[in-house]
């Protein structure tokens, strides 16, 4: 089955068909997703059995993220050059095969290697899927769609614990083989669905590109990269690394608070982003962009003042709410600077680059606030740098409606056309 790629665009909120293209890329953004999910709970378990310290069994974690980062500018530049398409099905055999392996490492350092080129392949697959995603997109509708693609992803982290944990009878290892048998699965879905897609044609803009020196030029995508700085470090640093602590020794609750805590963002967010996305696509992002930061910032001090688990459950919805506001919309205004009529590898990759930074900084940054002055201060602080995102957007100009950035002509690649081999 092949995707139809004869879809006229639609207008934001009617109810034509989008094209099928999107479709695939939702659904295998969830089967990633919820793999991953699976993987959370098991893996620092899972590196402790070869009698490693704690720190080491998390370091498995940091070097994927870590890997993540280093190699984006190298997927992105893959992008330039080959397409996204064949990056997005490369990327996700490479974790597929990478995240199978780990089951049969038998030492730390085989796993640590094993998740290191995962972490490889995942930037190479997620900064094509975004560039994808804005290539297919009809220009009315991108808002929508960024919805739905991230609540795929936020449905498939939050479903795939609960999987995880149906998959923990068969063994430490499991889920390892199940992820990766789904992922090569995966794979193979995108590839034979998209091989015939005009939209995500490898050669369809080979001739052009967009450059990170043309998108750097435009405010939008300038406040995009501190907005998106932002949200690593509140959404991926300290939720992650905080918000467990503060509900076990602020707040006085076992663990199983923590993951309902983990939960209340979580539901915030998916129950925002798709509606979110729709009215990006009629009002514009940079007003959505605004309030939500801003509340966000706001919601995730007051998170952080907490002194009683409800007042907290209620926060952090809110927090989660906020940050779904305004995550469609920053995704929609990157593929509106970027626009689909030539590659932005590289541009997509300096905006995942950012969140990666975010959420690296952030998470280190946090813990260590937190140990030496106290949790309020750590939530304080994130809470400001995403409020001095909202106020970044506001020195920014609306995006919704443009059809990219004026891009420069892509180099001849030989003789042929030519000109020089690179």
């Amino acid at each position: 089955m092949t995707a139809n790629s004869n879809v006229a665009p639609v207008e934001a909120g009617d109810d034509a068909r989008l094209p099928a293209e999107v479709w695939v890329l939702i659904a295998a953004n969830a089967v990633i997703a919820l793999g991953y999910g699976v993987l959370a709970p098991v893996l620092p378990d899972y590196a402790r059995h070869f009698g490693v310290s704690i720190s080491a069994a998390t370091f498995v974690i940091t070097a994927f993220a870590l890997m993540r980062l280093v190699f984006a500018p190298a997927a992105g530049l893959l992008v330039q050059r080959l397409g996204e398409r064949r990056v997005y099905v490369a990327g996700l055999l490479i974790v597929a095969a990478s995240t199978a392996a780990c089951a049969f490492a038998q030492t730390y350092w085989q796993l640590l290697a094993f998740r290191a080129l995962g972490g490889i392949g995942s930037t190479m697959f997620f900064i094509s899927a975004l560039g994808l995603m804005i290539r297919i997109s009809p220009p009315r509708a991108r808002g929508r769609i960024a919805g739905m693609f991230s609540s795929a992803f936020l449905i498939g982290s939050v479903g795939g614990p609960i999987l995880g944990s149906l998959t923990a009878g068969f063994g430490l290892a499991a889920p390892f083989l199940i992820y990766g048998a789904a992922l090569f699965v995966a794979a193979m879905v995108v590839f034979i669905a998209l091989r015939h897609s005009t939209l995500a044609s490898p050669d369809a803009q080979a001739d052009t590109k967009v450059s990170i020196r043309d998108v750097l030029h435009h405010g939008a995508y300038r406040a995009s990269l501190l907005s998106n700085f932002a949200t690593g470090w509140s959404a991926f640093g300290l939720r992650i690394a905080l918000v467990p602590l503060f509900v076990v020794d602020v707040l006085d609750r076992d663990t199983s608070a923590a993951g309902i805590a983990l939960a209340a963002y979580a539901i915030g967010n998916v129950a925002a982003v798709i509606p979110s996305g729709h009215l990006s696509d009629r009002i514009g992002r940079r007003l959505l962009l605004i309030v939500g930061l801003s509340v966000a910032g706001v919601a995730t001090a007051i998170v952080g003042m907490s002194e009683d688990f409800t007042f907290f459950l209620v926060a952090a919805l809110l927090a989660g709410f906020a940050t779904g506001m305004f995550s469609s919309p920053q995704q929609a205004a990157v593929a509106d600077v970027i626009g689909n009529k030539a590659r932005g590898g590289t541009a997509v990759a300096t905006f995942q680059m950012t969140a990666d930074l975010g959420s690296i900084i952030g998470s280190t940054a946090v813990g260590m606030i937190a140990q030496h002055t106290s949790f309020p201060l750590a939530f304080g602080i994130s809470g400001a740098i995403l409020v001095i995102a909202a106020v970044g957007w506001m020195f920014a100009p609306e995006t919704r409606g443009m059809s990219g950035v004026e891009h420069t002509p892509a180099r001849p690649l030989g003789p042929e056309a030519g000109g020089e081999l690179p």
